[in-house]
């Protein structure tokens, strides 16, 4: 059996938009027993300022992280499927300036040269519990993250947190060809925790919503909503006189946020490609980015012989 590209870009899509560079979780659809599917994401995080307690925007602080992964899905039955991601980072502060008076200013970020290494590997099972005929998919995920290296944290221009973490969610996704042939909508909710630092918790949800258009020829555009809520952490002013909360402080912000955008992608066969773009719509205690990202997905079979 031909496996076809067409039911999973917009999965694809969004989880690529929707979380940066790392496993995709964000699909309700999955693909048959024996197929799978490679993908190589690369993406830009230009973090253009802060977003402050009161949602206020300032220009400091800016730098940029380079993402690159290649992710590998492969579902080992109809319902059941793993996948994998090991992202590469690089990252560069490039403000004249250092970064805000409440925090430090790391010796990698004074140099603005360019640091990069391997981030946080992860493992993805997600394990599809409803399915009606194609049309309504409810699938829940469970996510592994383990730092590769102790690579350095107490900075802007940093590779990740390095934190383990265990993420437990689940996505749903509804064609919605009644009002229009090719519409569909595909919303996740995950709740992530990772080990407390200073006996602080800063757990934290994630959600995102898009609602999709397939087009004749393979076609496909996407509008993207995705958030975060930190359940803990500190806001920006609690750090000012605390030197240990200052070494924890990109571990310990209560960072909060709002990204929207759009993505477009094409399919042709087994071979997906995509683009996408997300900005800040608002937040607190974060800062503010623009997202571009870029992914080509293979579809594959592997089938063992009976």
């Amino acid at each position: 059996m031909r496996v076809s590209a067409r039911p999973i870009v917009f999965a694809v899509v969004v989880a690529a938009a929707a979380v940066g560079a790392r496993p995709a979780f964000a699909q309700a659809w999955v693909l048959p027993a024996g197929s799978g599917a490679i993908t190589m994401v690369t993406q830009e995080i230009d973090h253009v300022g802060r977003l402050h307690n009161d949602g206020s925007r300032t220009a400091e602080g800016q730098f940029v992280n380079l993402g690159f992964d290649a992710e590998l899905d492969y579902a080992l039955t109809d319902r059941w499927s793993i996948s994998t991601g090991l992202p590469f980072i690089a990252a560069k502060y490039t403000d004249v300036n250092p970064p805000p008076s409440f925090l430090p200013f790391a010796a990698f970020d004074a140099c603005r040269c360019w640091h990069s290494g391997f981030s946080d590997f992860g493992v993805t099972s997600r394990y599809n519990l409803v399915n009606r005929d194609r049309a309504f998919m409810l699938t829940p995920f469970v996510s592994v993250g383990v730092p590769t290296h102790a690579y350095a944290y107490d900075g802007e221009a940093v590779l990740g947190r390095r934190l383990r973490q265990l993420r437990v969610g689940t996505a749903a996704g509804q064609r919605l060809d009644w009002p229009l042939r090719g519409l569909a909508v595909e919303a996740s909710y995950s709740y992530t925790a990772v080990p407390k630092v200073l006996d602080l918790s800063s757990n934290r949800s994630n959600g995102s919503v898009a609602l999709s258009y397939t087009m004749r020829l393979g076609l496909s555009a996407s509008a993207i909503a995705s958030w975060q809520r930190t359940h803990g952490g500190f806001r920006g002013f609690e750090l000012e006189g605390f030197p240990d909360r200052l070494a924890e402080f990109q571990r310990l912000m209560r960072d909060n946020y709002l990204h929207t955008g759009a993505s477009v992608s094409f399919a042709r066969g087994a071979w997906a490609v995509s683009g996408s773009f997300l900005r800040t719509a608002r937040g607190t205690n974060t800062h503010d980015v623009n997202v571009y990202s870029a992914t080509v997905s293979k579809l594959f079979e592997f089938r063992r012989q009976r």
